[in-house]
């Protein structure tokens, strides 16, 4: 206590962990100069560096005009490197030595012990380095010089014996074939000194831009040494509970280290677990189980953990199947890995096995010989595949393992409406590589929607019929509702709600008109209709912000057109010719990388994106694709940017009537007619432009961009 009172407290430091440069951060040790001079002060002349190897090479130069510099040593020294004769090879093209080679060696291998620290506003930030470097001279100068002296010395020895010497007799040479380098000899060899010499020697040099410390890319480079996340998502390592900080301050001794019962490498205890970052726990129990209820998730993890940040983290490591957390399959199979059954490479094993995940967001069953024989693949692979995620039931084939999660489907509506987006590209991909028959497949995935299986239209019309009958009086009221909200309106007066009896006939043809306009698949499932509409909730939908999927007639200046049209403009100022298909595929992208809760959510369908498109200065060019075309309705709508603002817009637009008459046609045609209705001889470049913006080359032949059928 004595001692305690005798050195008080004086201040607390708050401590960050910034991460920006922990893999790049480097301490470089220079030979110690007088405290006035700083290596910072001597012109850096060029750096270079060998990543592998930590390896650094800095050229300084050498202050010739320094009293204590020797002139005479300078050049005796460029004379021995490089001879009398100086050339853009010479190493001292001065012929003066005024410049100084340092080169590195590590200091220490292991740098997890080291860190860069920054205090500044009362905050101490620290920098984990990535190695520390101690920078000598080197002096590989001394032996080109001597290279130098014995070339000499070689020239003139065989100068004076080819005087003397006559000419020599023509000798008998025995060739001689070596022996085949056995296993053991190999590795031998690998290992030598040589060897490894020769491997570093072949590494080539990443030449760098040395930047001086009041430069402001160092400046702002610099600024990387701050934690950058001020709310501390930076620092969950220095975030520990009293038993962690007890357990590092103080760990357990080697004894008792052996006395614990030594698990198998491949297994971890939740309380090891618990020590990691949080997406690593993630990753780890994704790996480990397969298939997973969030709940159950977020119960392994613990009660303390934001269900948000786990919400983040699984979206990266897992895919949504029914309502539950199926591991993707660039996890479990890396990219360098094969099968232990058939040998195929990681690719093949990812896209089999994202087809049968593709499946059960289908069905609740799947049958394996369906997937071996799309898949190409053998039985063993297969079988892997679903015993990750199913169930064999006798004379039914592979059920889902898990029930379907509809709880989580309610809860979490934006998180299902992301993975909506991501099967969607999932499904295009498959259908490309594996072929499929798109009449075959359904219009959206119903894995989302709810435990059923594939529902046919006759079902469909049943379920609409039955729920019509249940809710007649609720839909009566919410008829009325509407009416009243209508005539008190001022804002829309072109709006018009369509009055149409709740009968069995009414129900008939609004299935028809639903059916004739499918939203785009950018809404959630059917199995959600009673509490979301087009994506949206139930209340949200109903309140006038929008009617079967886009906003009603006159609302073109709604948060949802705006967005929905600077995202048309945007896409097509890169790509000036676009398939329906290949726009809805962009469009999904797009979704899939904005927040949740974003605008855009609410639901857009063809109509309104086709609607889009035109009123942003683009036209529907109609190519008149051949008869036996395998091209889906989507990919036969063909849509270009009719003006840009460029110098290439009469070009483009000659390019584009042709082929609104052509499915294909040659480039010289294309030349002709281009010269033709230009009025001037195009130059090769202009017309490549032009074709390049518009077309693709296949066979000899040119077609609009999205338009080819190989």
């Amino acid at each position: 206590m004595a001692n305690e009172e005798d050195d008080p407290v004086v201040q607390e430091i708050d401590v960050y962990l910034a991460k920006s440069l922990a893999e790049k951060l480097y301490l470089f040790q220079y030979p110690v100069r007088p405290a006035s001079m700083t290596y910072d002060d001597i012109p850096h002349l060029s750096a270079k560096i060998k990543p592998k190897q930590q390896k650094v090479e800095l050229e300084m130069a050498i202050d010739t005009l320094n009293p204590n510099y020797c002139r005479s040593k300078g050049e005796q020294i460029a004379l021995n490197v490089d001879g009398a004769c100086a050339d853009e090879s010479s190493t001292y093209s001065s012929k003066l030595m005024d410049k100084q080679t340092f080169c590195s060696s590590q200091s220490t291998s292991n740098t997890a012990r080291y860190a860069a620290a920054l205090y500044r506003q009362g905050e101490l930030h620290l920098t984990p380095l990535h190695g520390i470097l101690q920078l000598r001279p080197s002096f590989s100068y001394l032996d080109k010089a001597d290279a130098k002296h014995r070339e000499r010395e070689a020239a003139n020895e065989a100068g004076d014996s080819s005087q003397d010497e006559a000419e020599e007799d023509v000798k008998q040479i025995t060739v001689r074939f070596s022996r085949p380098e056995s296993e053991q000899a190999r590795q031998r060899r690998v290992q030598s000194y040589e060897f490894l010499q020769k491997k570093h020697a072949e590494e080539p040099w990443v030449h760098l831009h040395y930047y001086g410390l009041r430069d402001s890319r160092s400046e702002h480079e610099r600024q990387y040494l701050l934690c950058q996340g001020s709310s501390g998502v930076e620092n969950t390592e220095l975030v520990k509970s009293p038993s962690e900080y007890l357990m590092m301050l103080m760990p357990p001794s080697p004894e008792e280290e052996k006395d614990k019962p030594v698990a198998p490498s491949n297994v971890l205890s939740m309380a090891q677990l618990r020590t990691l970052p949080l997406a690593d726990q993630i990753k780890i129990l994704m790996k480990n189980v397969k298939v997973m209820p969030f709940a159950n998730l977020m119960s392994l993890l613990g009660p303390s953990i934001d269900s948000v940040a786990v919400l983040r983290g699984i979206q990266k490591v897992a895919m949504l199947v029914q309502g539950n957390w199926v591991v993707k399959s660039d996890i479990l199979y890396p990219k360098d890995s094969s099968s232990p059954h058939s040998g195929v490479p990681a690719e093949v094993l990812c896209r089999g096995r994202d087809f049968v995940m593709w499946k059960f967001t289908q069905s609740r069953w799947v049958v394996r010989k369906e997937v071996a024989a799309v898949t190409k693949l053998c039985t063993e692979d297969v079988k892997d595949f679903l015993e990750h995620m199913a169930v064999v039931r006798i004379n039914k084939g592979w059920e889902f393992i898990l029930p379907y999660d509809g709880e989580f489907i309610k809860k979490h509506p934006d998180v299902v409406q992301r993975q909506h987006m991501l099967w969607s590209g999932i499904q295009a991909k498959l259908e490309k590589v594996y072929n499929l028959v798109k009449e075959t497949l359904p219009k959206k995935p119903d894995g989302q929607s709810g435990p059923a299986g594939l529902v046919s239209g006759d079902q469909r019309v049943q379920v609409a019929r039955s729920k019509a009958q249940q809710n007649h009086a609720l839909l009566e009221r919410e008829l009325q509702r509407r009416k009243e909200q209508v005539r008190a309106s001022t804002v829309l007066p072109s709006v018009r709600i369509k009055e149409e009896p709740v009968s069995e006939e009414g129900e008939e043809e609004e299935e028809q008109e639903a059916e004739d306009e499918e939203p785009m698949d950018t809404s959630l499932g059917g199995g959600l209709h009673s509490r979301l509409a087009n994506g949206l909730p139930g209340g949200r939908a109903a309140g006038g912000d929008s009617f079967n999927g886009h906003p009603p007639p006159g609302c073109a200046g709604t948060p949802v057109a705006r967005e929905l049209r600077a995202f048309v403009e945007a896409t097509f100022q890169r790509q000036f010719v676009l398939t329906l298909s290949e726009l809805k595929r962009l469009f999904n992208l797009h979704l899939a990388s904005l927040p949740p809760g974003h605008t855009l959510f609410s639901g857009i369908s063809d109509r309104m994106l086709q609607d889009t498109v035109l009123a942003a200065g683009c036209k529907q060019i109609l190519v008149p694709f051949p008869p036996q075309t395998a091209a889906s309705p989507d990919e036969q709508k063909v849509f270009a940017l009719w003006e840009s603002g460029d110098m290439s817009d009469q070009h483009r637009q000659v390019l584009l009537e042709i082929f609104s008459k052509n499915y294909r046609v040659r480039r010289n045609m294309i030349q002709s007619r281009l010269t033709q209705e230009c009025g001037e001889d195009l130059s090769k470049q202009e017309v490549d432009k032009v074709l390049k913006d518009c077309c693709v080359s296949y066979g000899g032949m040119w077609y609009l961009k999205g338009t080819v059928q190989s």
